[in-house]
């Protein structure tokens, strides 16, 4: 079976992507949705400002995790800026 391009997102950097990036992607997002209903589950369960802190800490390191992988697929570009001037134009 053939694998469609989509389009990419009309976001700077970003393009076409693969059924197999898409898929990837979404697995990913449904992995870390369960995961941070765990976290919002453990808020009721975890006691003190000491724990909220180390709560909130790992859901930051999660979502970081989660956006590095996410981007070592999609693998968006540097943008070019109106200001960029290249030699050989």
């Amino acid at each position: 079976m053939a694998e469609t391009a989509y389009q990419s997102l009309l976001v700077h950097g970003y393009q076409a992507q693969s059924d197999s990036n898409v898929g990837q992607v979404n697995m990913n997002k449904l992995m870390e949705e369960d995961l941070l209903r765990r976290l919002d589950a453990l808020k009721g369960i975890v006691q003190g400002a000491d724990g909220h802190r180390w709560l909130a800490i790992g859901r930051t390191h999660i979502e970081e995790g989660f956006m590095a992988i996410n981007r070592a697929i999609f693998q968006p570009s540097r943008v070019k800026l109106p200001s960029d001037v290249n030699a050989g134009d």
